[in-house]
């Protein structure tokens, strides 16, 4: 975080062709030959340390600096359909399907921050009507013909009849175990919790310190502590669309809003799916869940938003300087008028 915040983040305009070059290509890699966690390839081993990355972490920063970069350089002929349009589609398109295919949830939110951004970067609406229907279309290949088929159809038909429980199976092999355990935890929280540490459903919740964090923070901080953690996200981005507006350049604005965009709403998905409101995900809490490549690319992300914080009051700084009236010099032995 501190590097990234260090560099000018007007140089991220630049780095983001070379990470797009990198990340097509990691993408392919790791739905070929990437580890397997889950019935999912997500993830690629480094050889020597034996430690997992998770690509998508690496292709959403990319996506969201690649695509603020080309809005804020196409503003001039940002309806050109060959300039402006075919190439942010491709881009938002193609990296879609590459994660889609073994993360949908990661790649339904990038998608969503793609769509924000180029509201924002003033494409038509016609020409962002296109890209959501090609998303769909793509979405639908996704659920009906993808490697994990079965596991996403499974997941929705789960949530949406969750008063069918099948009695030929255990509790602990029935579909909604998670979600039936993230709620007890939640219940028994009640209005203060248990106190930190005394949680009980973390010992029988699966994933209790990436996936359903949320709910073990209710259960032993209560209503109150998951309010207060939401009301602390949405403060985040409030902060985030402070620098949206304040920002002179429109790169920086674009940084800002697409990074911000995604970072909340990977916590609201988070915590709406720990709390019920939504099919069970992998989508980790932003800056709360246990993770290697997902802490480290957050932190990159509000490396830059601060970056582009700490531009915006240098050039306040500057100003307030230029405004000041210049003392007159008096020359020793005259008389001021």
């Amino acid at each position: 975080m501190y590097l990234s915040h260090k560099l000018d983040y007007r140089y991220y305009a630049g780095i983001s062709k070379i990470m797009m070059g990198i990340t097509i290509p990691l993408l392919l890699f790791t739905l070929l030959f990437g580890s397997k966690v889950n019935e999912a390839s997500r993830w690629l081993t480094i050889p020597g340390i034996g430690l997992t990355f998770q690509t998508s972490d690496l292709a959403k920063l990319s996506l969201i600096v690649f695509l603020a970069r080309m809005l804020s350089r196409k503003q001039e002929e940002i309806k050109d359909v060959k300039k402006s349009f075919l190439p942010i589609m491709g881009s938002v398109c193609g990296v879609f399907i590459l994660i889609a295919l073994a993360n949908l949830s990661t790649a339904l939110m990038l998608f969503g921050v793609s769509v924000l951004l180029l509201l924002i970067g003033r494409i038509s609406f016609k020409q962002i009507a296109i890209v959501c229907c090609g998303g769909g279309v793509l979405l639908m290949m996704v659920i009906f013909f993808g490697p994990r088929r079965a596991t996403y159809i499974s997941r929705v038909k789960s949530f949406f009849h969750t008063e069918k429980v099948d009695k030929t199976v255990s509790f602990q092999d029935d579909k909604n175990y998670q979600a039936n355990n993230a709620k007890i935890a939640i219940a028994t929280g009640g209005l203060f919790g248990k106190g930190p540490g005394n949680s009980v459903q973390r010992n029988v919740l699966p994933h209790p310190y990436s996936d359903f964090i949320y709910a073990i923070i209710i259960e032993e901080y209560g209503t109150v502590g998951g309010v207060i953690l939401l009301f602390l996200y949405l403060a985040f981005m409030y902060r985030c669309i402070r620098i949206v507006t304040m920002s002179p350049k429109a790169f920086g604005t674009f940084l800002a809003a697409g990074l911000g965009f995604s970072l909340t709403i990977q916590a609201l998905a988070n915590m709406a799916v720990a709390v019920g409101l939504g099919p069970v995900t992998g989508v980790p809490l932003p800056l709360v869940s246990m993770g290697g490549t997902s802490i480290l690319f957050t932190s990159v992300a509000l490396g830059i938003i601060l970056s582009v914080s700490r531009n915006i009051e240098e050039l306040k700084g500057k100003e307030e300087l230029d405004e000041k009236p210049k003392p007159k010099k008096v020359v020793i032995g005259s008389i001021p008028a």
